[in-house]
């Protein structure tokens, strides 16, 4: 099996180690990968976000699996656009990767599923945003988050204005 990791951070080091270990894996390709998935396989200088050359390269690679590891190419469409080139895909849909890439988005789906979340408005103006949590009692602790991708670099209260993480970013 010759496979495609599309990414280039710890993470696709992982998976490519992984990979790596497996006695039906012929050849692995990273794009772009790092220092670590060089020792693994082949690093490919192509950015993770040129879906048409991630694609391109898949076919004349002859890639019988794809697994994509950032949060940017999935939001952007990868999974379709390798698919539609034939190639098997590990990673979601466009539509699917909406729920981690739109937190407006997510929010919505959690409420008509009846999943417990944390409470929220959705604000496109910042004077509306500010005159509701002007609105927010003292015990409240509001916590803002732009709709997107936050690459795991957490969030902001507005109180504090302290850099808050939390597992659910992203």
């Amino acid at each position: 099996m010759r496979v495609l990791i599309v990414g280039g951070g710890g993470r696709e080091h992982a998976l490519a180690w992984a990979v790596s270990r497996s006695p039906d894996c012929d050849a692995i390709f990273c794009a772009p990968g790092n220092g670590g998935t060089a020792t693994l396989g082949e690093n490919l200088p192509i950015d993770a976000m040129d879906l048409e050359a991630i694609a391109a390269v898949a076919t004349a690679k002859r890639i019988d699996l794809a697994i994509i590891g950032p949060e940017d190419p999935l939001a952007a469409g990868i999974s379709d656009r390798l698919r539609a080139a034939g190639i098997r895909t590990f990673g979601p849909s466009a539509g699917a990767a909406r729920i981690e890439s739109s937190k407006s988005f997510a929010k919505d789906v959690m409420q008509a599923a009846s999943v417990t979340h944390a409470e929220g408005e959705v604000f496109t103006d910042a004077i509306a945003a500010h005159k509701w949590i002007e609105m927010l009692g003292p015990a409240d602790l509001p916590v803002l988050k732009a709709d997107g991708l936050a690459a795991g670099k957490g969030m902001y209260s507005s109180r504090r204005g302290e850099k808050m993480s939390s597992a659910t970013d992203g």
